[in-house]
């Protein structure tokens, strides 16, 4: 949403549509005045992988707005206002919808800034970057206590399932050129069977299913009452499910690979706020650090699983080949966690025979 763009002539706001911007132009014309919007700033902010894309418009009063041109036969920004809507009411700092036209797909939001938790890291250092990642820590704590069954979709077997399917459909088919039969299919639908049996006894929380330092924002401009809040983007598939996924998400990065002492640190202090936070009473999870972390390794199994497809899916179908470059980053994290349990063996000998990478003893994160 914020990469920045400053005013020049690159940055014009272009319509392929004719229609379209005659229905934007009337609509920005309406409430201009009541938001104190400086139409003629008007640029583009950024592009989505999407439909979406943002544009940013100065205020009078000195500030930013970001506009989002959502088509609504192509988009549905439902999602993405009621979910606004529940992270504010958490008390996190997500954009807040000014105004929103549902008929014609445009949005006006407020402007959390250009500069994400991932431009401010030190890959080469990863302890200068620890503040950083307990502030991501606070607010996914504070988002998963404000929690409740019945409010987003379900993260069920369903989901699970398809998610899981994207990596024999697109990056074993479609990339190895690898179509599972016989045996092959039975190693892998036993191993899927058991990470989503897994995943699903984990109590559920709200997921916002994206949770890394690319979709977190610098704290930008003065609002006392956030104080140094991390911003939150790109929560519109938000679901209510496994507690163990969201935390995955931040410290198996999909553009990003920690030494697994860093990954532990900033892990146990996640474990150590959720407990006292309530959130960890399950089973011998408040009194086992152990027990979570398994937890959490085999929901970033499922995730990696899912992610090495979706990003042989971008380049091979949508023509984005920078994604499956990430790819080796996946099989890593892949490998690493079936190499820690007995069951998920033949799962690892399959992979390496196709990868044709050599089995290790005693397999660890490590740098890549």
């Amino acid at each position: 949403m914020s990469p920045h763009a400053p005013s020049l002539p690159t940055d014009a706001v272009t319509w392929t549509d004719p229609a379209r911007h005659a229905l934007f132009d009337r609509w920005i014309t309406d409430i201009a005045p009541s938001q104190g919007l400086v139409s003629t700033s008007l640029r583009i902010a950024s592009a989505d992988a999407s439909f979406r894309r943002y544009l940013r418009v100065d205020t009078v009063q000195g500030e930013s707005r970001i506009v989002m041109d959502a088509p609504p036969d192509k988009e549905n920004s439902e999602p993405f206002v009621r979910i606004a809507a529940l992270m504010k009411a958490a008390g996190l700092n997500a954009p807040e919808v000014l105004d929103w036209h549902e008929a014609h797909g445009f949005m006006l939001l407020t402007d959390l800034g250009d500069a994400t938790m991932m431009s401010a890291i030190d890959p080469e250092r990863p302890q200068a970057n620890h503040g950083l990642y307990m502030q991501a820590v606070d607010t996914l704590v504070q988002w998963q206590l404000a929690s409740r069954p019945g409010v987003l979709p379900p993260y069920d077997a369903d989901l699970l399932n398809r998610e899981l399917s994207l990596f024999p459909d697109w990056y074993l088919a479609q990339h190895r050129g690898v179509q599972l039969q016989g045996a092959q299919r039975e190693v892998f639908d036993k191993a899927f069977a058991l990470i989503v049996q897994r995943n699903l006894a984990a109590p559920s929380v709200y997921v916002h299913r994206d949770f890394m330092p690319r979709n977190l924002m610098m704290p930008f401009g003065a609002n006392p009452q956030l104080g140094a809040q991390l911003g939150v983007l790109d929560f519109q598939d938000a679901v209510y499910g496994p507690i163990s996924y969201d935390i995955a998400s931040l410290m198996r990065d999909a553009f990003l690979t920690w030494d697994e002492d860093f990954v532990l640190d900033i892990t146990i202090r996640y474990w150590e706020k959720a407990r006292k936070a309530g959130l960890m009473d399950f089973e011998d999870w408040h009194s086992d650090f152990g027990a979570f972390y398994r937890a959490v390794e085999w929901m970033g199994l499922q995730r990696h699983l899912k992610v090495a497809g979706i990003f042989a899916r971008l380049t091979l179908r949508d023509g984005k080949p920078k994604y499956l470059a990430d790819a080796p980053r996946f099989i890593h994290y892949i490998r690493s966690t079936c190499d820690r349990y007995r069951e998920l063996g033949p799962l690892l000998k399959l992979i390496d025979e196709i990868e044709g990478t050599t089995p290790q003893v005693g397999f660890a994160y490590g740098r890549m």
